[in-house]
C-alpha cells in the first residue's frame, strides 16, 4: 500500500465521520460549512481556470451548485439528500476500486485514470449503496420512504452518471492547467474540487430533472 492511498483512507476514516455530523446536524453548522466549502471552491477554481471568461462561467456554476445543495439539505426531503450525497461518494469509491482492481481499458484522455472498469463499478457500487440506504431507514432513524427498488436502481444510476460527468469535467480542466489535483487540503485526495467535482453537478441536474418529471 502506498502513501497515497494510506493518506487517502486516513483522510477518509477521519473525514466523512465529521462531514456526514455535520449534514445531520444542519442549521447553523451546516451553513457555515457550505459557505467555507464554497469560498474554497471558488479560490481552486481561481488557480485552475486560465481566462477571464472561464473564470466568470465556473464561478458562477459553482454557486448555482452550492445553492442547490444548501437548499435540499434545507427546503428539501432529507433522506432524499443524503441519498445523492452517500451515490456520490458510492460512485469513487466503486470507479476507485474496480479501476485499480480490473484495470483494463483507459476511459478517455481526459483523465487518464478512469477506466471502463471504474466506470461500471461506479454504477453498480452506487446501486449497491442506494438500495442499502433506502432498505435500512428504519435502523438509521429516518423516516421510511415508499419509493419501489426500480425506482432506487433508476435514481441511483442517475446520479452515478451526473457524478461521474462532473469528475470529467473537472479532469479536463485540471489537464488544460497542467496540475494533478485542484489544491492539497486534503491528503490523499488533492483538493476540495477534486472530492465534490461529481456532487457539484449531480445536485443541480437531479433536482431539475425531477421538476421537470
Amino acid at each position: 500500500m502506498n502513501n497515497e492511498l494510506k493518506n487517502r483512507i486516513l483522510s477518509s476514516i477521519i473525514l466523512l465521520p465529521l462531514i456526514f455530523f455535520i449534514i445531520i446536524k444542519g442549521s447553523f453548522y451546516f451553513n457555515i460549512f457550505i459557505i467555507l466549502c464554497l469560498l474554497v471552491s471558488l479560490r481552486e477554481w481561481y488557480l485552475i481556470s486560465k481566462k477571464p471568461a472561464l473564470l466568470i462561467i465556473g464561478s458562477f456554476l459553482i454557486i448555482f451548485s452550492f445553492y442547490f445543495v444548501y437548499y435540499l439539505r434545507n427546503q428539501g426531503e432529507f433522506n432524499f439528500f443524503l441519498f445523492i450525497v452517500i451515490s456520490c461518494i458510492a460512485t469513487d469509491i466503486g470507479g476507485y476500486l474496480f479501476g485499480k482492481f480490473f484495470k483494463g481499458p483507459k476511459l478517455n484522455r481526459i483523465s487518464p485514470n478512469k477506466t471502463y472498469a471504474g466506470m461500471l463499478g461506479s454504477f453498480i457500487m452506487t446501486v449497491i449503496f442506494g438500495l442499502l440506504f433506502y432498505n435500512n431507514l428504519n435502523y438509521l432513524e429516518l423516516t421510511k420512504s415508499d419509493i419501489s427498488t426500480f425506482t432506487i436502481i433508476i435514481y441511483s444510476i442517475t446520479i452515478s452518471l451526473f457524478s461521474q460527468i462532473g469528475d470529467l469535467t473537472i479532469s479536463f480542466f485540471k489537464r488544460r492547467a497542467k496540475i494533478k489535483n485542484t489544491g492539497n487540503l486534503i491528503p490523499g485526495h488533492g483538493g476540495l474540487l477534486d472530492r465534490i467535482d461529481g456532487m457539484l453537478l449531480a445536485f443541480p441536474s437531479i433536482y431539475l430533472i425531477l421538476k421537470i418529471i
